[in-house]
């Protein structure tokens, strides 16, 4: 079986790429845990945003670079994952971040994009941003898991 993204990208409605992204959300338990939230579902790009406390905080008062990280794998995996179709999964298989500032500030974005999508890999790029400055750069090597 095999992935056509075009297909998948053009099956689902807004409304309905929505509903779908967000139904799968409801197991992504680390999200949760940060307080993180995706405000942008379209085909092959998602943004999430994450107001910052002190829980987020490394010992200096800046954003964690784990926190960072996750942002950007949880904003260029779910890119991926609306490219494929529903019963199909997306996992890291590799992830490269560039910090490019501390991350001081009030709220964090990442934005995820899919730079190529392909049956069994995709290739994304992320970016994370404190308020108005850009923190870190991703890119990511996502694995297509068919249904067995």
């Amino acid at each position: 079986m095999s992935i056509n993204s075009e297909k998948v990208a053009s099956a689902d409605t807004a409304a309905e790429l929505e509903v779908r992204i967000r139904r799968k959300l409801t197991r992504q338990r680390f999200m949760h845990l940060i307080g993180a939230d995706l405000t942008v579902i379209t085909p092959g790009r998602v943004e999430a945003e994450l107001v910052m406390g002190e829980q987020h905080q490394q010992q200096r008062g800046f954003a964690h670079g784990g926190l960072i990280a996750t942002l950007a794998d949880l904003v260029a995996g779910f890119a991926g994952v609306t490219l494929i179709p529903d019963h199909f999964g997306l996992v890291t298989s590799d992830l490269k971040i560039s910090y490019l500032h501390p991350g001081v500030g009030q709220k964090l974005k990442a934005i995820g994009w899919v730079l190529k999508a392909g049956r069994r890999l995709q290739f994304c790029e992320a970016e994370v941003w404190c308020d108005d400055l850009l923190i870190a750069k991703a890119s990511a090597t996502m694995a297509v898991i068919e249904p067995q």
